[in-house]
């Protein structure tokens, strides 16, 4: 199969190899003896929660709010 680089560096992968991988959204990416190397990879949970709250414009103090809010007594 032949992918495409593209002039910012990102890989378009066959549609062969999207259908093989399965439903998958991250890779890691070795290089052994002069090959690139992508295996599935799953993100832990935290870093599913940290990518979600950058989306969300999040920041710690919001969270440390949050938690103080939460933590009050009726």
């Amino acid at each position: 199969m032949l992918a495409k680089i593209t002039a910012k560096n990102q890989l378009t992968l066959p549609q062969q190899a999207i259908e093989v991988l399965g439903d998958v959204s991250h890779v890691n990416v070795e290089i052994e003896r002069g090959r690139l190397v992508l295996t599935p990879a799953r993100p832990a949970a935290g870093d599913v929660v940290r990518e979600k709250l950058v989306d969300l414009h999040l920041t710690e103090a919001d969270i440390a709010a949050a938690v103080t809010w939460a933590r009050q007594k009726p």
